[in-house]
């Protein structure tokens, strides 16, 4: 029995990442943009408050503040203030740029799988200098749609909705408590791994890749 070789230029493994809070600190920049849409709306927004619940799709947050006859157009200037107003403010998060060229190093490939709006993660991206494709609009069980279509066999987020995505795509489930969910919460929920930060992934990559390959 023969073995096949491997497709010249395939990935050699494809590892997914979440975006706010696993590989940028959207807090600031989100915060922006809320109070920015609360000075021209005149609806009170707690900018404070919303900033430790990311994860869930704009629309859930919204409706905290909004009627629901009014999401759908909030959430659209919301989108349109985003590029001027939360990007600059946004850092990346400790272990971000290591995490992804560890995974880049080996001929494997990053893929962001968010729930923000696409157009908008990519700017995150763009603006940081962090390589990796991007899929927006999905969230929880949901991103089982990109990590199949990429193959990605790791997904790491800081949110159980973020575990819940993996198990649905057969990923490893890797999740970083800098997010709103602590490392209790990330293993109840079926984490496989659990770090503090990504700044224990490309230790952690380095000993799981071989081992995968």
């Amino acid at each position: 029995m023969t073995t096949a070789s491997p497709v010249p230029g395939a990935p050699t493994i494809t590892v997914g990442f979440d975006l706010d809070m696993t590989l940028i600190d959207s807090r600031p920049g989100i915060k922006a943009a809320y109070d920015r849409l609360s000075a021209e709306t005149g609806v009170h927004i707690d900018s404070e408050l919303a900033v430790t619940r990311l994860g869930p799709p704009l629309d859930e947050e919204l409706a905290h503040w909004f009627p629901a006859a009014a999401i759908a157009e909030t959430a659209d200037r919301y989108r349109a203030l985003y590029p001027d107003y939360a990007i600059a403010p946004t850092p990346a998060l400790p272990g971000a740029r290591a995490s992804v060229d560890a995974v880049r190093a080996v001929g494997g490939r990053a893929v962001v799988v968010t729930a923000k709006h696409e157009p908008n993660a990519k700017l995150h991206l763009a603006h940081l200098g962090i390589e990796a494709e991007v899929r927006g609009w999905l969230w929880a069980e949901a991103k089982a749609e990109a990590l199949l279509e990429y193959g990605a066999s790791i997904y790491v987020g800081d949110h159980t909705g973020d575990v819940r995505g993996a198990r649905a795509a057969g990923a490893l489930s890797v999740a970083v408590a800098t997010g709103p969910c602590d490392a209790a919460e990330l293993r109840a929920a079926g984490a496989d791994v659990v770090l503090a930060s990504l700044t224990e992934f490309p230790a952690w990559f380095a000993s799981y890749a071989p081992a995968a390959a």
